[in-house]
């Protein structure tokens, strides 16, 4: 249960188009960073960043590509023919693919439908078929895995959206929903949604950290379809940390450099390496890792995310982290301060008050 079950999020306070379509002459950076220092918390300009981190830190993020992942389409006649939204979440390693199916809401985006019954067969553009086969795991209804009469990667391609929830003022093009990060994987791979952390940096950002000494470490998790209106734990999602990235990491740590993850993808990641000790090892597959206050982090110094709803699972990552205190006091701040929410809204940086070797979490060197 999350620490911030209690806390009230308005509407107004989400964000429904990206920053950069706010005001005339903004950009992907015009955005509020609020930093959390321990229990400290101060309030930035996005753009502010470089001056916030230290010459020897790694920001380890992550380049997957989102896909265009919602397809419309419509069950088999035993089904009335009604029409449907597929989420398509995760290619499985015997070619299936988990999706969620939903049902369009009348305002362009979707709301969630009972999962199945198993042989229930959606009709896909260009004459494809999806059949369910059976749920993701034991007694859930949402995702199921569903078996597609055709190359995935090239449907989306050709037919398939960025998914957009409600609070989503417009559709938006795929450039929209992808980061300065994003490489486009050799079998089409990719995420179902967006790892908003890293939507802000610009390349003049990246270049300007590079310049002052901040490293910049890459993996790759694709992030399955998240549980918006149920808010599960994440289910297991491929990733790859290469090797390149676990010295790297290894070495800013023997060094004095705070390891900050872009992204509560980042965090699954690369924890998902580290051994008990706190050692990355390249490695690459599935992780079932959930991050909680019991079980901790152990690479990760600190997180760049964004604003999670207060009955969001990833809240529980958040205090693993930097703590329940540290937690209530942001988010009590960030509604106060009229923050925004969600993919397109401002984003938040958590930091240990102190470094192993003493030093405040904002001081810098320039």
């Amino acid at each position: 249960m999350s620490v911030l079950e209690a806390l009230r999020v308005p509407a107004e306070l989400s964000a429904r188009v990206p920053a950069e379509q706010r005001a005339p002459g903004r950009g992907r950076d015009d955005v509020r960073l609020m930093v959390s220092c321990g229990t400290e918390v101060s309030h930035h300009a996005f753009r502010e960043l470089p001056g916030l981190l230290r010459a020897g830190d790694v920001l380890v993020v992550n380049t997957s590509a989102t896909l265009a992942a919602a397809v419309t389409g419509r069950l088999c006649a035993d089904g009335g023919g009604e029409r449907v939204v597929v989420h398509f979440s995760t290619r499985g390693e015997d070619g299936r693919w988990a999706v969620e199916v939903r049902e369009p809401d009348g305002r362009g985006s979707t709301r969630p439908r009972p999962g199945g019954p198993a042989g229930t067969v959606v009709r896909l553009p260009g004459g494809a078929r999806l059949v369910l086969t059976e749920p993701l795991a034991p007694g859930a209804a949402r995702l199921w895995w569903a078996r597609v009469d055709t190359f995935v990667p090239a449907l989306l391609a050709r037919y398939g959206r960025p998914i957009r929830y409600g609070y989503t003022e417009r559709d938006q093009p795929l450039s929209a929903y992808r980061t300065v990060f994003s490489l486009p994987s050799p079998d089409g791979a990719g995420s179902a949604e967006m790892p908003s952390a890293g939507r802000p940096f610009t390349a003049r950002l990246v270049a300007e950290l590079v310049s002052r000494g901040v490293l910049f470490a890459p993996l790759t998790l694709h992030t399955g379809v998240a549980s918006a209106e149920a808010h599960e734990p994440p289910y297991p999602e491929r990733f790859e940390v290469p090797g390149t990235t676990a010295r790297l990491v290894n070495a800013a740590r023997a060094g004095g450099g705070r390891v900050v993850a872009v992204g509560t993808t980042a965090v699954r990641a690369l924890e998902s390496a580290a051994s008990e000790g706190g050692e990355v090892r390249a490695a690459s597959g599935w992780t079932d890792l959930v991050v909680t206050p019991a079980r901790g982090v152990r690479v990760v110094d600190g997180l760049l995310t964004g604003l999670h709803e207060p009955r969001a699972s990833h809240l529980l990552m958040l205090e693993a982290i930097a703590g329940e205190a540290a937690l209530h006091r942001a988010y009590t701040e960030a509604v106060q301060e009229l923050y925004l929410w969600h993919e397109f809204g401002d984003v938040h940086l958590l930091l240990p008050e102190e470094d192993p070797h003493g030093v405040h979490c904002v001081s810098n060197a320039w």
